[in-house]
C-alpha cells in the first residue's frame, strides 16, 4: 500500500496582513504544504498553535503586544507543542533578538527579504527537524553575539557543564561539528561513519543536553564554551 505524502502544516504569525497574505499564497501553492492559521500577534499565535498543532510556525520577531520572542518561549515551554518548530522572521539580518530567539526555542531564522524558494526550503528544513543555521553569515552572527554576551545568561556555562560531562567523546565531537553548521552527511564524511550513526549521536546529545533541536545544540555548544567563536 502506497503511503500518502505528509502535508506540512504551517501557521503564519505577522502583524502585517499584506505580508501574511503573500506568505499564504506562496505556501498554499506548494503541494506538500498548507496554511492552517494566521495570527497578528504572539498571543494569538500561541492560541492558534494549540488549536491547529502546526508543524512549523513562521513567527515575526517584532509584533505589538506579545512579540515573537515571548510567543516562541511559550510554545517551547508547552509540552503539548513539543513537535512544533518555529522559524523566526526578521527584517534585519543582524538582529540582537536572533540569538535570544534561538535560546527561546526557535529552530532558526530567516530574513523577510528572502527569496520565495528560500522561504519554502526553510519550512521544509524546519519541519524535518533540522536547524536553519548553515549559512556562514548566520554562524558568524551567532558567534559574534555570544562572544559579546548578546543577552546571555551568566549562569549558562555552569548550567551546561554537568550535562556536557554526560556526553561521550564521540557525542562531543559530533556536537562541535553540528555547531559548525555541518549536516549529518557532512559530519559522517568527516568522521568516516554512516549518516545514521551521526543522527544517533545527535539525538543522544539532544536528549542529554535537553535540547529540542539542532539549533539549541549550537547555542549550548557556544554558551558552554565547548566551541569558541573564531576571531575571523
Amino acid at each position: 500500500m502506497e503511503e500518502t505524502p505528509t502535508t506540512i502544516r504551517v501557521l503564519l504569525a505577522d502583524d502585517q496582513a499584506l505580508l501574511r497574505s503573500a506568505f499564504k499564497v506562496l505556501v498554499d501553492s506548494e503541494p506538500d504544504m498548507e496554511v492552517v492559521g494566521e495570527a497578528s500577534d504572539g498571543a494569538q499565535a500561541c492560541a492558534l498553535a494549540r488549536e491547529t498543532l502546526p508543524d512549523v510556525v513562521l513567527m515575526d520577531i517584532r509584533m505589538p503586544g506579545t512579540d515573537g520572542l515571548a510567543a516562541t518561549r511559550m510554545i517551547s515551554a508547552d509540552p503539548g507543542l513539543a513537535a512544533v518548530r518555529v522559524v523566526m522572521l526578521t527584517t534585519f539580518e543582524v538582529d540582537e533578538y536572533v540569538v535570544q530567539s534561538l535560546r527561546a526555542g526557535a529552530s532558526g531564522f530567516l530574513g523577510k527579504g528572502a527569496e520565495p524558494d528560500e522561504l519554502l526550503n526553510a519550512i521544509r528544513v524546519a519541519a524535518a527537524g533540522e536547524a536553519l543555521l548553515s549559512p556562514a553569515a548566520t554562524k558568524g552572527l551567532i558567534a559574534t553575539f555570544l562572544a559579546q554576551g548578546g543577552g546571555a545568561d551568566p549562569g549558562a556555562p555552569a548550567a551546561h557543564a554537568e550535562r556536557l560531562a554526560a556526553l561521550t567523546v564521540r557525542e562531543r565531537e559530533v556536537l562541535v561539528h553540528v555547531a559548525a553548521g555541518l549536516s549529518n552527511d557532512e559530519i559522517a564524511g568527516r568522521l568516516e561513519v554512516s549518516p545514521l550513526t551521526v543522527k544517533t549521536h545527535v539525538n543522544r546529545a539532544m536528549a542529554k543536553l535537553g535540547a529540542r533541536d539542532r539549533a539549541q545544540l549550537v547555542v549550548i555548544a557556544y554558551e558552554s564554551g565547548l566551541v569558541r567563536p573564531r576571531a575571523d
